[in-house]
């Protein structure tokens, strides 16, 4: 079986072809994009929904949105229709649109000023929150709505929605801190907007342009329905998002339009700037932890506990914590969570109730005042609580609740939690009683659900799991939501109290009534011909596109089913991305995901690449190909002249999905961080093995994939590693490598001779011959090295400290026969080679591990292998378990007395693989450094940028140089410039160390030597 090529056309749609070359010709000065892959991509947010959009913009400034939306405005583009997006996390396809995406967060991330006196700070539309946070920080403020999506949710995003999340009740919704906002009008006019007087409203009315119609329109409305206006309009907490006439007048009497521009969800304008009012970070904080039997017993104590007047009340269920309890984060926060005695699977809700203050004493007071209050009230059964206390506590804490969205995502089975009735809201006492009604809703359905939310607020997300492929279970959408309409507004509620309207839209007129028609006058006043974001929130009467229908949108599921269930199934670590956005994260010190971070482009993410290999599957069966057959290449002159097709410019979707994959730098960051389990690098090596059955494979993969099979027989030769050296380090010959086979900074072998190694800590060969004749006693002070190719051949001085190491500690050493590992050959999707090596690798490991002696790894990519990739190749019925060096040491180091010769204290950056796929292992590295007592240090940081033979390819030079700036560089130049007798840095990746020393001409050591020498 050989793929089928899928052509791709361009613009479907002859006026978005018109309408994207006239606003090249404007002077535009961003990016437009049409292809298959960048729409794909754009296609989802993190709800059920799919839509297909004709192309993106990415606008670099104001001035760029301007001349797009006076492009809007003439006669000719009417029929355009455009859609704002941000961080496109969004739960009711917000930012969907079948017109043009105008992304906002690839160039429009400035903070622009920040003025702590004033507190106040001003943004472009694309700044993300936890930056925006960051910035804040250095003068103890802080932006306060609080979301779960905070380290990816764009500024422009949560004023579009409306955005709130915890501690609502205590610091309001985002419109509660938007003091200004600049907006672009469809016509190209700018609305700068802020609280006016009645003078400078009769003013702003009497205009004669754009401005002045939307001012005398908002005008008219507040006046004339002044009464339906507090009829409809609940008194709740979250209030509503979209068009809040109740607040078009504010506390002080004045006209405030920023009222309906909060929460429009790009309905009305392009907002382009913000000014916000910010707040001082409390100075202390403390967070109770309150377990219950039943998650009904958490809703029913809420009204009890808010009585309290904590900051804010956040809840979990059941599913979410049995999710947690699977998942990475929970390893940082069982401590908080112990298990009950005599309840079987732990608590089955929580409450976490956060107080905080700046007088440490009256906020400790206020928590023992809490206690006290739990010991002693009997309402509700209580399990039992902890207290969390201080900043890094918390936000361990907060970090398993935040990850509650994703993880939901991450259920067993068909059937996974759906975003599309999750975010009503009621009065919080009637909350109880209504989520009782919700459930036995739901369990009349006979469906699982997860809940987790803002109990203070009167606001939880509930998630039923529905299987999107089942025509059936798809059915259930229709009617689940028009039942949990009528029983929201029943309890006085809103069906949407956080997350927006967007495809929900549909419930609008239900909820306004004679009101709807004033929401559909303040719709044409902005946007005379419903070209923003159309069938969103409300219509111009009249228009020819009316609202969105929740069962007349197309649905991911609908796409998704024609994909044959065995090729589902076999590509579970793609297909089940829900969109959540975890990979966004904005944060540089944060490992996921590099490739994304650099280039700002979303097919180079998690999300994107699993966007893209669902899309591919999906049209390689369209198109006829079997995608359940053994991989079968084409002839070679095929293949030849296929390839040629390509570089000649053949349209073929395939190769856009390859770009996307080869963009990838296989660090697994997204394997273990991701909280549905995305793994890219499994689905991409899966993807290259395919796409290579019609394409012809470049050179360099096999010289890659061949590494570790080529290096031993050259180190063999005698004499050769000078020579290889020299001519592998002659300028023409680099020159060459780059330009014919795209290979940069090829690495040297080491000059250290590997025997003089084995000699001085007297290592034997390991056999299992020899280890069965060891006594008890003996097995148990050995060691078994397990090498690999890097740290044995390029590397040897590190391999070879961890022989000594072991031998100084007592321990006897053996060394594994050396086999190739296999890593660079699934990097580069050569699985059925990959399978061979692993099947001879792990066959000797299991036959050396039957001694019981411990296997040891040094490098942490390489050695993660065994746990991962073996794990998954059939025919490999067990792995042994193969140690990372600090998992060993620790117990090595604690069962032999050592003194330190010298002193010092060191700083750690971990390979970002082993820190975010091992990270309990991580940690260790600071235990093992204390047991010789030593300090370590492990700040945060992101990926270096080489990631095994990523950054060695000259296609990806420049974006590895500028992950390594983004993070790296920092702590690195900081080492640099530090004075005698600071904490000396330290590396545990071999790439990690290559690259530090090709970008700056630094060695960093690996922990290893340095517990070396100070033990020496």
């Amino acid at each position: 079986m050989t793929i089928a090529p899928l052509p791709i056309g361009e613009f479907n749609h002859p006026l978005i072809h018109r309408f994207l070359h006239e606003l090249e010709r404007s002077g535009f000065e961003g990016e437009v994009d049409a292809t298959h892959a960048t729409r794909t991509v754009l296609a989802t947010d993190n709800s059920i929904y799919q839509r297909y959009p004709q192309a993106a913009v990415f606008p670099r400034h104001a001035d760029d949105v301007a001349r797009l939306a006076s492009l809007l405005g003439r006669e000719a583009f009417r029929g355009v229709a455009v859609a704002a997006r941000g961080g496109g996390t969004g739960t009711n396809g917000q930012s969907l649109t079948e017109g043009i995406v105008v992304d906002m967060s690839r160039h429009m991330n400035r903070i622009l000023d920040i003025d702590p006196v004033a507190r106040t700070a001003r943004v472009e539309a694309g700044v993300v929150k936890d930056q925006l946070n960051a910035e804040l920080k250095r003068h103890g403020l802080f932006f306060a709505p609080e979301l779960s999506t905070s380290n990816r949710a764009t500024i422009g995003g949560m004023i579009s929605t409306d955005a709130s999340g915890q501690g609502s009740c205590t610091y309001g919704k985002t419109r509660d801190h938007v003091l200004a906002l600049e907006t672009v009008l469809v016509g190209g006019e700018r609305l700068s907007s802020a609280p006016v007087d009645e003078a400078t409203l009769v003013a702003l009315c009497a205009r004669k342009d754009k401005v002045g119609e939307v001012f005398r329109t908002a005008r008219d409305i507040s006046e004339r329905e002044a009464d339906l206006i507090r009829e409809r309009f609940p008194k709740l907490n979250r209030c509503l998002t979209g068009y809040d006439l109740a607040h078009l007048r504010d506390g002080e009497e004045r006209f405030d339009i920023n009222s309906v521009l909060c929460g429009s969800e790009g309905t009305l304008g392009f907002i382009v700037e913000a000014t916000l009012n910010v707040l001082p970070v409390p100075t202390h904080a403390a967070l109770v932890n309150i377990r219950y039997e039943g998650f009904m017993d958490a809703l029913r104590d809420a009204r009890a506990l808010m009585a309290h007047r904590p900051l804010s009340i956040e809840t979990v269920d059941s599913t979410v914590l049995r999710l947690a309890r699977e998942d990475s984060v929970w390893q940082s926060v069982a401590e908080f969570f112990p298990d009950d005695e005599g309840v079987e699977g732990g608590a089955s809700g929580i409450n976490m109730v956060e107080f905080s203050g700046d007088d440490v004493d009256e906020l400790r007071a206020r928590v023992a005042a809490f206690a006290e209050h739990l010991g002693a009230d009997a309402s509700v059964k209580r399990l039992g609580h902890t207290i969390a206390e201080g900043e890094a506590a918390i936000q361990r804490v907060y970090t398993m609740r935040k990850r509650a969205v994703g993880l939901l995502g991450n259920a067993r089975g068909a059937s996974r939690p759906q975003p599309f009735v999750e975010d009503t809201a009621v009065p919080p006492e009637n909350l109880a009683d209504y989520i009782a009604e919700f459930r036995a809703l739901l369990d009349g359905f006979g469906l699982r659900y997860g809940m987790f939310g803002h109990v203070d607020a009167g606001v939880l997300h509930v998630r039923p799991a529905l299987d999107m492929r089942n025509p059936d279970e798809v059915a259930l959408v229709r009617p689940i939501s028009d039942a949990v309409t009528a029983l929201t507004m029943k309890y006085g509620g809103l069906l949407w109290g956080e997350h927006g309207k967007g495809v929900r839209s549909e419930y609008v007129p239900e909820y306004f009534g004679p009101l709807y028609p004033a929401l559909q006058r303040l719709k044409a006043a902005f946007d005379t011909h419903n070209q923003l974001n159309p069938g969103k929130i409300a219509t111009p009467a009249g228009a020819s596109a009316a609202l969105l229908k929740i069962d007349a949108t197309t649905l991911r599921g609908e796409l998704d089913r024609r994909i044959d269930e065995r090729v589902w199934q076999a590509n579970a670590d793609a297909v089940h991305c829900n969109g959540n956005g975890a990979c966004y994260n904005f944060d540089p010190n944060d490992a996921m995901c590099p490739s994304w971070k650099a280039t700002r482009e979303r097919v180079h993410s998690p999300k994107g690449r699993a966007s893209l290999m669902r899309e591919w599957l999906r049209r390689q069966q369209d198109a006829g190909a079997d995608l359940t057959a053994v991989p079968a290449a084409a002839a070679l002159p095929v293949r030849m002249f296929n390839s040629l097709r390509k570089r000649q410019g053949e349209q073929d979707f395939s190769h856009e999905v390859y770009d996307a994959m080869a963009g990838c730098l296989a660090c697994k960051s997204c394997a273990g961080q991701c909280p549905v389990k995305v793994s890219v690098p499994e689905f991409r090596a899966r993807f290259l093995e395919l796409y290579h059955t019609r394409y012809w494979r470049p050179l360099r993969d096999y010289l890659i994939g061949a590494l570790e099979f080529t290096v031993p027989r050259v180190a063999a030769v005698p004499g050769a590693r000078p020579v290889y050296n020299a001519v592998m380090g002659a300028g023409p010959v680099k020159s060459l490598l780059a330009r014919c086979l795209g290979l940069v900074d090829s690495p040297l072998l080491s000059p250290v001779s590997w025997r003089g190694a084995l000699r001085r800590s007297g290592a034997e060969v390991a056999t299992a011959e020899r280890l069965s004749k060891l006594a008890v006693a003996e097995r148990q002070r050995s060691v078994i090295v397990v090498q690999d190719a890097f740290t044995r051949y390029f590397e040897t001085p590190v391999a070879a400290a961890f022989l000594e190491l072991a031998a100084r500690l007592g321990f006897k050493v053996f060394v594994a026969p050396y086999l190739p590992n296999g890593k660079p050959l699934h990097v580069q999707g050569f699985l059925p080679q990959f399978r061979r090596a692993a099947q001879r690798n792990a066959a000797q490991l299991t036959a050396l591990a039957r001694s019981g002696v411990p296997l040891v790894g040094i490098d942490p990519a390489m050695t993660l292998v065994y746990r991962q990739e073996y794990r998954k190749v059939e025919g490999i019925e067990t792995v042994p378990d193969v140690q990372l060096p600090q998992e060993w040491l620790i117990g090595a180091l604690r069962s032999c007395a050592t003194t330190p010769r010298v002193s010092g204290s060191f700083s750690l950056l971990p390979h970002c693989t082993e820190r975010t796929n091992a990270s309990a292992a991580t940690l260790l590295w600071k235990d093992v450094f204390a047991a010789a007592g030593l300090a370590l240090a492990t700040p945060a940081s992101g990926c270096c940028g080489m990631s095994g033979t990523y950054g060695h390819e000259a296609r990806n030079r420049a974006t590895s140089e500028t992950i390594f700036e983004q993070s790296w560089a920092r702590h690195v130049d900081a080492a640099s410039t530090a004075t005698q007798g600071a904490q000396e840095l330290l590396a545990t990746g071999y790439s990690c160390r290559c690259q530090v020393k090709r970008l700056r001409g630094r060695q960093l050591r690996h922990p290893i030597q340095a517990l070396l020498d100070a033990l020496r």
